[in-house]
């Protein structure tokens, strides 16, 4: 095996985390692969669309939101190195009222939320739907619903911030391959050997972040914790004056809406008059192949959500749509993350899925993981992620 092919680690996967986990090995002096079967960033998994909502207490469970806190410096940091804008913080509205009957991702969204901002000291707002009225009229709140708002909240750029995570990585050394499939991986002496379509790798290290082709990758004992579902994506036209929907003055939003199984989430106007306001809900109803989901949103589809989610919610929106996306959401049981060690192979750290609330996490848990995999001792208490949990 020539030197050209031996690595301290090797990252599979460079989505929201793997690209961040590879950045941050190399970042501590790592020799460092990367490996994605596709040429990242691209829209074939769960990391494009434009925008993700970034918030800094977080309702799918507190310990998440230390990430999300170390998330924003790290943010910061990258765009100092990347003469790149990744994170905009125009403020985020959480909304719910006491006949909401959507969940986001776990119960009790709405209050996890203001309990994760108080216990960490997280700047907010309650507000009252009067208020809500006065300060955002484009929501059409009932009398007894009522918002969280957070203005440290907002949105980042997430095609942005992989292409970001990779340039500076190669930058400072990391080695890239691009749209070379993985085939497996296997314990050696000295740590762990990937092979793939094109060759064989070893390294001391292994990070697993594939994302929807996860369970490719592993046994069925692992595999059947994940599911995958396709999720649709959609960008409205604005009728009325666009600056009332411009970052400034529009926030990114998450609804816990009445008479529905699944709430909405959206954001501002970021791309101009042509560029419509992009809202979507979340679907999981029926899991997909990740190599073979449907690419296309239909009409049906738009018709449905400009009845179903947008005309009872939000004014100023018309029905033409401008833009409309599918991604991938890979899923655990709980909602929760795995960030864990292979039961059977310790120089090999799964990282991911996220279940659809990740990209906000993603510097911090590259971060950590970079630490994991250089054994080092992370910043954060992994334990909450750990596969063990799905064991009962």
């Amino acid at each position: 095996m020539s030197a050209a092919r031996t690595f301290d680690a090797i990252v599979l996967g460079l989505g929201a985390m793997g690209s961040a986990a590879l950045y941050h090995l190399v970042r501590h002096g790592a020799r460092a692969l990367g490996i994605d079967r596709f040429s990242p960033p691209h829209s074939l998994g769960s990391t494009h669309g434009d925008t993700r909502v970034t918030r800094l207490a977080i309702g799918e469970g507190e310990h998440y939101t230390p990430l999300a806190v170390r998330s924003h410096d790290l943010w910061r940091e990258l765009e100092r190195e990347a003469g790149e804008t990744l994170l905009t913080t125009n403020g985020g509205l959480v909304l719910s009222g006491r006949r909401a009957t959507s969940h986001v991702h776990v119960a009790h969204f709405f209050d996890n939320t203001v309990a994760a901002a108080r216990k960490f000291a997280i700047d907010h707002e309650l507000l009252d739907a009067a208020e809500i009225r006065r300060r955002f009229p484009q929501f059409k709140v009932s009398d007894d619903e009522h918002a969280y708002f957070e203005p440290s909240a907002g949105f980042v750029r997430p095609e942005r911030c992989v292409a970001a995570h990779l340039a500076c990585a190669e930058r400072r050394g990391a080695t890239i391959n691009r749209n070379e499939r993985a085939l497996g991986f296997q314990a050696t002496a000295s740590g762990v050997r990937v092979t793939t379509e094109r060759g064989v790798y070893d390294a001391g290290s292994l990070i697993v972040s594939a994302g929807p082709w996860l369970s490719g990758l592993v046994d069925e004992a692992i595999a059947r914790h994940f599911a995958v579902y396709r999720q649709t994506l959609f960008w409205f036209e604005i009728e009325e004056a666009l600056e009332r929907f411009a970052p400034e003055r529009f926030p990114i939003f998450i609804w816990e809406i009445t008479g529905r199984e699944q709430g909405i989430y959206g954001f501002p106007a970021v791309d101009g008059p042509s560029g419509g306001l992009k809202i979507a809900t979340e679907q999981f109803g029926r899991t997909v192949d990740p190599d073979a989901p449907r690419r296309n949103v239909t009409d049906e589809e738009i018709r449905a959500m400009y009845t179903d989610y947008v005309v009872p919610y939000i004014s100023g929106v018309g029905a033409r749509c401008v833009k409309s996306a599918v991604c991938l959401y890979t899923v655990t049981p709980d909602f929760g993350f795995v960030i864990d060690r292979h039961p059977e192979f310790e120089r090999v750290l799964i990282v991911s899925p996220c279940s659809g609330h990740g990209f906000k996490h993603s510097p911090a848990i590259g971060e950590a993981a970079a630490a994991v995999a250089s054994g080092a001792v992370p910043r954060f208490d992994l334990a909450p992620f750990s596969l063990r949990r799905f064991a009962a």
